[in-house]
């Protein structure tokens, strides 16, 4: 029986032909990373490669010291025999679909991605293939996102509200990708923009490594309190209901996560305000992104496994669901409890 080109091992989605490891989260000697989140990019292995936009954050999370090589996406580098290449994810900067060539057969490892350009990250670019291994975050039909401007200019109303009425606007969210997404895009009024310290590191190692994101204030033990009154202060989700949020007060929390489209969401987290923002796709993204890459057949690797792949048989693409350690981000939440897993579409 032939040896598929990768497999799915108790390490990583492996390649034996050039013994690379992809995503791998036990220490490897060779890994290519998809992109810096933490549950794709673990510490201890010998030899990383990434994308050149992934640099400096992988060196912030894993060591400066790591061995890191970088390249372009539509680079291609050639192990024994196997021709590999990156290419865009548009998931957070970085992020990139891994292309694996052995003897005309492809595969494509594509990590976390969304469609819709965030105009910070390099947009998704489908890629033709014989088998896709994609996520499944948010693989319901229930998930379909508003364009994002329309989310942005909700913050942008939130914050004004809150700034009449005194208050500061406490918003929470990715301190990678989610952050450096809504700087990007809310109105700039030179007003200066507060972050707890998970923000302000990974914001800064990104304009100090040459990107355009605005500078943020990092809050400290000595500062003044009254600064807060009607400011923006972006913070991680881990400070959800924390003794270091409640020095902002009087204030309105706001959180910026797809899991917001869930009813009850908000209320359970005790917030005032979410925003349905998510860096992954929704249902009809997912389906368009797998249709795309023409493959004749599926891998599901995380999020709501059982769901897709059952969808995508039935609407004739041969698909099946395995099971990996990708899916809980350093700032990442759980599937709400109200969310069944195995429902039926």
């Amino acid at each position: 029986m032939k040896q598929p080109l990768l497999q799915f091992t108790g390490k990583s989605i492996y390649c034996a032909i050039a013994d690379v490891h992809i995503d791998p989260w036990v220490p490897v000697q060779r890994a290519i990373i998809t992109h810096a989140h933490s549950d794709h990019a673990k510490w201890g292995s010998k030899n990383y490669l990434a994308h050149t936009d992934s640099e400096a954050i992988l060196r912030l999370r894993l060591g400066q010291d790591i061995t890191l090589q970088t390249v372009a996406y539509g680079q291609t580098f050639h192990i024994n025999g196997v021709t590999f290449s990156l290419h865009p994810a548009g998931h957070i900067i970085g992020s990139a679909q891994v292309r694996v060539e052995y003897k005309g057969e492809i595969w494509v490892v594509s990590g976390d991605y969304k469609l819709e350009d965030d105009h910070f990250c390099t947009p998704f670019e489908p890629v033709s293939c014989h088998v896709f291994i994609t996520e499944s975050t948010f693989g319901l039909p229930i998930y379909k996102w508003q364009p994002q401007q329309q989310v942005f200019d909700e913050i942008d109303a939130w914050h004004a509200q809150n700034k009449t009425e005194g208050k500061a606007s406490l918003l929470m969210g990715y301190s990678l990708g989610k952050m450096q997404r809504i700087l990007t895009n809310i109105k700039q009024t030179g007003e200066t923009i507060y972050a707890h310290g998970a923000v302000y590191n990974v914001n800064e190692t990104l304009r100090m490594a040459g990107y355009n994101v605005p500078p943020l204030t990092l809050i400290t033990k000595e500062t003044d309190r009254k600064l807060f009154q009607g400011a923006l202060v972006l913070a991680p989700p881990s400070a959800d209901g924390s003794s270091w949020a409640k020095k902002f007060a009087p204030v309105s929390l706001g959180y910026c996560s797809g899991w917001m489209a869930i009813r009850g969401a908000k209320n359970r987290r005790a917030i005032d305000q979410g925003f349905v923002l998510s860096d992954h796709v929704d249902w009809p993204d997912l389906n368009t992104a797998v249709r795309a890459t023409g493959a004749e057949k599926v891998y599901v690797t995380h999020g709501f496994t059982s769901v897709f792949a059952r969808w995508l048989n039935e609407c004739g693409i041969d698909a099946a669901e395995v099971k990996t350690m990708y899916g809980n981000e350093e700032e990442g939440e759980a599937i709400p409890e109200t969310v069944d897993n195995d429902i039926t579409i």
